[in-house]
């Protein structure tokens, strides 16, 4: 399940700080008189009654004019791609002689209901003194209905058996598996199929054990070339990051966007973006293994990396964009960026489907919503 993220946006010294706090019970943001106390982004998980998992970002002033000012708007602004309900506070008393309104900017404040209009985000304005249980409740009330989504989509039904490929690397956690891994493994459970597990190593060992071969076959994507050339053709294969991909992001897009592989030269710049930041290790799909694979088409290409919050305003030097799984992103960043590059006429792919394409076996993979299905 996704977190829910609440960003609260307002002038500065409006109180944003204090609200966040009372909502977790804790002091979470540093709260103070003086203008521009809070400068990046603020944020922190936390389960709420009635919402559940959520994730609240305490923002800096739209109005902040301070030495940093413009960088700790241009930092407020970019919240926008990852938040999916917005709390709007008014201006401080005694500011402006008058509190800003439901989509009302104060002569001498941001006009931040039209920014977030903009934005097509739903929008809670908090009214002062008003209750924290009032506010979750309008909150829950503003969370837009989803239909329930599966990463397996159409792929499974009950009873099916579904072999899962995970390899245990340097880049896997010890003592346990990737989120992906226990996401796929839990709703797998949960729709009544049966998760048979192994890692490359053992990948026939495991077909050999099945009476018949699994209805699905889930890999890693950077053993993709391996398992397709282990696992017979009658078997469906995808991969976690491609099932993160139909999830989340514009998967039709993903798949025309790996189409410019083939136009990459010595003189195209890549951009490999990530939803979190890490510290990389030798065996990194991100910035070891899908550069050398990319390299091998285009040696002299210039990549460049951009990590967690730090996705680039100007997409337009890059002649492609990869994108990661964004297993701990939401769909909300994912669809903004995947939008951002469209606009700037860049094509945009993520992990899982380049690989499959590098490694020519795209048409070989199925994808949920039968965009693929072989």
């Amino acid at each position: 399940m996704e977190r829910l993220h609440i960003a609260f946006f307002g002038p500065t010294n409006s109180g944003k700080s204090t609200l966040v706090n009372a909502i977790c019970g804790q002091e979470v943001s540093l709260v103070s008189p003086i203008p521009g106390t809070t400068t990046d982004p603020v944020r922190k998980t936390i389960e709420l009654p009635g919402l559940g998992p959520c994730v609240l970002i305490d923002t800096a002033g739209l109005d902040d004019t301070g030495l940093l000012g413009a960088e700790r708007q241009r930092r407020t602004h970019a919240v926008l791609d990852e938040t999916d309900i917005a709390v709007v506070l008014p201006m401080p008393p005694n500011e402006g002689h008058r509190e800003q309104i439901a989509g009302e900017s104060a002569s001498d404040g941001p006009d931040i209901g039209k920014l977030l209009s903009r934005a097509d985000i739903p929008v809670v304005y908090y009214t002062r003194g008003e209750s924290v249980d009032s506010l979750l409740r309008r909150i829950a009330a503003a969370r837009p209905a989803e239909e329930e989504r599966f990463l397996t989509g159409d792929l499974v039904q009950v009873g099916d058996i579904v072999l899962l490929v995970m390899p245990q690397d340097s880049e896997a956690p010890k003592g346990r598996i990737i989120l992906p891994q226990v996401q796929v493994i839990r709703e797998l459970l949960d729709r009544g199929c049966n998760p048979l597990c192994c890692t490359p190593d053992s990948l026939l060992q495991a077909l050999a054990s099945l009476k018949d071969l699994p209805a699905l076959t889930i890999t890693d994507s950077q053993v993709f070339g391996f398992v397709n050339s282990h696992l017979p053709a009658a078997c469906p294969l995808t991969s976690f990051s491609i099932l993160l991909a139909a999830a989340k992001g514009d998967v039709a897009a993903f798949v025309e966007g790996a189409q410019a592989i083939d136009r990459l030269t010595t003189h195209s710049r890549v951009l490999i973006a990530e939803a979190c930041t890490h510290v990389p290790d030798t065996e990194d799909i991100g910035r070891v293994k899908i550069p050398a694979l990319l390299r091998k088409r285009a040696a002299d290409l210039r990549i460049d990396i951009a990590a967690g919050n730090d996705f680039p305003e100007d997409l337009s030097p890059y002649d492609l964009i990869i994108h990661c799984g964004a297993c701990v992103a939401g769909r909300q960043v994912v669809r903004a960026r995947t939008r951002k590059a469209l606009l700037s006429g860049v094509p945009i792919t993520n992990y899982g489907i380049a690989l499959a394409y590098l490694q020519g076996i795209l048409d070989r993979i199925v994808i949920p919503g039968s965009l693929r299905r072989t």
